[in-house]
């Protein structure tokens, strides 16, 4: 088996399994033989060892069995950086690349100076504040342990001395008050659950997606919390559900009923954010 006969195995394999079946197939072998795309195209012919050749076949069984390629290759990209990933942490989602450029957005208008990133995970969140807010100081929290240990290594390399990591469940350790609350929480209703994708069931961390009955149990928490965790002026950017607008607008002006709350589309047009500014 070649470069590109893999490549087609791959993608005949994976065409039940995934919309994507070639760009999975590719990663997949980007990964084993640690070459770029452009490696491939140009050596397309190049045979592969036996080794490998049975390592790609248990890599494509792995993917057959609805495992993220995320998972399976260890990282995922995020802005123009990857970050690494275990099923410990959430898979970053283009969705939350627009949280970050709100809140970045907000932090340059307002010249928010502390944030906090809440439910870290893989660190992503935290990390591209750090690349695009160069003074911003950031605590990045977790409730858990595993995911907090993939957002540190993450940390270290991708925005080294940037970030202090802190366990925490929500707001519970961080003493001193923030401009800044970012946060992409479980979100996911209890209904949601047992409606999704396989590959997001069976291997994602249920403590990072399910959100209760009607996915903003988390959430809640984090606003009640949030009220004396809040700096004066200070603003909150959530990530919601693309059904929950109108609910977590409500939710969010019952724990600040001063604030300007805002709910904002996402690319599809689709609630996605709620942004919380304290005036």
């Amino acid at each position: 088996m070649n470069i590109q006969s893999a490549l087609l195995y791959g993608r005949s394999q994976l065409t039940p399994h995934s919309p994507t079946p070639q760009l999975d197939a590719r990663l997949l072998l980007e990964h084993l033989l640690d070459v770029p795309y452009s490696y491939m195209v140009v050596h397309y012919d190049q045979w592969l060892t036996s080794e490998q050749e049975q390592q790609y076949q248990q890599l494509i069984c792995r993917a057959e069995q609805q495992e993220p390629i995320p998972y399976i290759i260890g990282h995922a990209p995020f802005f123009d950086f990857d970050v690494h990933v275990t099923p410990a942490v959430l898979i970053p989602r283009p969705e939350t690349e627009q949280l970050v450029e709100t809140a970045v957005s907000y932090a340059k208008q307002y010249g928010a100076q502390t944030a906090v990133d809440v439910g870290t995970g893989s660190g992503c969140i935290a990390i591209a504040l750090a690349r695009f807010l160069p003074e911003l100081l950031i605590t990045a929290v977790d409730i858990s342990p595993a995911a907090l240990a993939v957002a540190q290594q993450n940390g270290q390399l991708l925005a080294p001395d940037r970030i202090h990591f802190q366990q925490s469940d929500l707001l519970q350790a961080v003493t001193e008050p923030v401009d800044m609350i970012v946060a992409n929480l479980p979100y996911v209703t209890t209904g949601e659950w047992q409606a999704l994708a396989d590959g997001v069931k069976l291997h994602e961390p249920a403590l990072a997606l399910d959100g209760g009955e009607d996915g903003l149990d988390i959430i809640r928490r984090l606003l009640e919390q949030a009220v004396t965790r809040l700096r004066p002026n200070g603003a909150i950017f959530l990530e919601i559900g693309w059904q929950q607008g109108p609910g977590a607008q409500a939710l969010a002006q019952s724990y600040f009923p001063e604030a300007s709350v805002t709910v904002l589309p996402d690319y599809a047009g689709h609630d996605r954010i709620v942004k919380i500014e304290i005036e």
